[in-house]
């Protein structure tokens, strides 16, 4: 699993032209990735590390000072475009396995205390923020990784 967290003052997705998900404060912008292997041992990890990373303003976590999570789904991380000029997306997840892990990191989130919104599944989504810092996080996963 392959996550990229965004510190940011603002931020939200619009899908058809209707925003989707927004969050109006600080908080943490994710963009989440699934490969093949990825299972409850990867979700529940990703998520706790989402909450607990120290990245908010004066190395706060979102669960100290209860920051909202922006969870956008992008297979496009697993993208590995080391050969020729075409990108290959051999390493993402197909929909069904990818999406059940992606909905259930929101949910271990959720969990976890996190006031989550989210993206949706798969749609071509129009993504904006205001990034601050800019602090970007790259989380790699391993599937059974301890």
């Amino acid at each position: 699993m392959r996550a990229v967290i965004q510190r940011v003052l603002r931020a939200s997705v619009t899908v058809d032209g209707a925003v989707v998900g927004a969050i109006d404060e600080p908080g943490l912008l994710v963009y989440l990735g699934v490969t093949h292997d990825d299972g409850p041992g990867e979700v529940a990890w990703t998520a706790r590390k989402i909450w607990e990373l120290r990245l908010l303003r004066e190395e706060r976590s979102a669960s100290e000072v209860d920051a909202p999570v922006l969870v956008v789904s992008q297979f496009t991380l697993y993208g590995d475009a080391r050969k020729g000029r075409r990108p290959t997306w051999q390493a993402a997840a197909p929909g069904s396995v990818s999406e059940p892990a992606y909905d259930a990191v929101c949910a271990e989130l959720e969990r976890l205390g996190a006031r989550v919104e989210r993206g949706v599944f798969g749609a071509d989504m129009r993504v904006e923020s205001v990034n601050d810092g800019p602090v970007t996080l790259v989380l790699d996963r391993e599937a059974s990784a301890p």
